[in-house]
């Protein structure tokens, strides 16, 4: 059992809608990737593709049973909604806000943190890899 997991998401749509990616990097708390994943999603806007990245990569971390999850977002909105600074007006976003809120409140501690996207690479080579292979 892993004490502590880092959650590294990324969604992006090329296009806003357009076909959409989510890329996926767990980390141990050394540093050590555990696992990675990328899945093309279909025709989305990049802040449904976000959540859907947070949703998998929830869905995947709790896999390892971590006493604490914190999640690295480049979403600026993804991570004030889910830090409730922020209210989920976008009806697209909203069942997608609740699937994300529910996962989160199944696990034990989760931690969400905004970062720059140049410390988000990892998530972000891997979902475009993926949008490469789709194109």
């Amino acid at each position: 059992m892993t004490k502590i997991l880092k959650l590294f998401t990324d969604g992006g749509a090329r296009g806003n809608p357009g076909p959409a990616a989510i890329g996926i990097v767990i980390k141990d708390e050394k540093d050590k990737i555990l696992k990675k994943h990328a899945e093309y999603i279909g025709e989305t806007t990049n802040n449904q593709a976000e959540y859907k990245a947070l949703i998998k990569g929830l869905e995947l971390a709790k896999d390892f049973k971590p006493a604490e999850v914190h999640c690295f977002l480049d979403s600026e909105l993804v991570v004030k909604q889910l830090r409730q600074e922020y209210r989920v007006k976008d009806p697209g976003l909203q069942p997608l806000f609740i699937k994300a809120w529910n996962l989160s409140i199944s696990l034990k501690k989760v931690k969400f943190s905004h970062i720059p996207r140049t410390q988000n690479e990892e998530a972000d080579e891997i979902l475009n890899q993926e949008l490469d292979r789709r194109a």
